[in-house]
């Protein structure tokens, strides 16, 4: 088995298939994986990746500097639990990625064939940020103040 670092991705796994997201500095890649952490998704790794090549695998597995970290811009670093996962895909995230793809491209990663989609990021994700930036850096509410709060909605 061999080891490479993919630098400058984030990843995260949905069921046991990793999603590696490409992109510009500043292009949504953390955001898009914040939120799809939000909806269940598994962290891999912020900012790089593992690739751990096998003979019938392309695996992502957490960086070893930074397992279980992603940098929040505006809120700074969290920590959240990371996994390994099989490579299943790639989004490259692109403000101009085609509506409907024509066809996908692959893309070849350590002898392993990785389909490739153009993606772009909406902006929805701001209120997931805001949360996270809440939960990092926001005041602990006693609990009679948080159930109070509760019955007001």
């Amino acid at each position: 088995m061999n080891e490479r670092i993919l630098a400058n991705v984030s990843c995260v796994a949905i069921d046991g298939r990793a999603i590696i997201i490409e992109g510009p500095p500043g292009s949504g890649k953390t955001s898009l994986a914040l939120a799809l952490i939000d909806r269940g998704a598994a962290l891999v790794g912020d900012d790089a990746i593992t690739l751990l090549v096998e003979a019938d695998a392309l695996r992502a597995a957490p960086p070893p500097n930074t397992a279980g970290m992603l940098e929040v811009r505006n809120v700074g670093l969290i920590e959240r639990p990371a996994c390994e996962a099989a490579v299943a895909l790639i989004l490259s995230l692109d403000p101009d990625a085609p509506r409907y793809p024509q066809d996908v491209a692959v893309r070849q990663l350590g002898g392993h064939s990785v389909p490739v989609l153009p993606f772009a990021t909406g902006d929805a994700i701001q209120a997931l940020r805001a949360e996270t930036a809440l939960e990092k850096h926001g005041l602990d509410w006693p609990n009679a103040a948080r159930a109070a709060t509760r019955r007001k909605r």
